[in-house]
């Protein structure tokens, strides 16, 4: 990891308020048994500086870094990704810095911890646990 790991984050959340984007989308998918709503859920930053990219991926310990398809005649892209899970934790430590993407971060944490109270808060509620667990509706 980068001994800069905090200038790194705030750099990070910077560049993903310019660069970035968050798909937040329920999509329809056909699977054996039927159609299902199923969520898609990833983040990503794109650019032609493949080394900010490597620094994002390496930083971040999370997602993928490939070249991106560009039309013939542009410049050479590249493209680093997470989804799902890996979102929700890279949205912990991007929130407290972004200012642009704040909202579709905090939709990405609501979706996978609806009842969190702080990013450092990992007491659980057993309770709603338990509720959670037998699948029955929650208030």
């Amino acid at each position: 990891m980068n001994n800069n790991y905090y200038l790194d984050i705030a750099y990070i959340a910077g560049l993903f308020d310019g660069e970035g984007c968050v798909t937040y989308k329920k999509y329809k998918e056909k699977k054996k048994n039927g159609t299902y709503d199923c969520w898609r859920i990833n983040m990503e930053i794109a650019m032609t500086d493949q080394n900010v990219i490597e620094l994002v991926h390496e930083t971040l310990m999370v997602g993928t870094v490939r070249p991106k398809k560009v039309p013939k005649g542009n410049k050479k892209q590249w493209r680093w990704r997470c989804t799902f899970r890996d979102c929700l934790e890279v949205c912990k430590k991007l929130w407290p810095h972004t200012v642009v993407k704040t909202h579709d971060i905090e939709q990405v944490i609501d979706h996978y911890a609806p009842n969190i109270q702080d990013l450092d808060d990992n007491v659980v509620d057993m309770e709603w646990y338990r509720t959670w667990m037998k699948g029955e509706k929650l208030n």
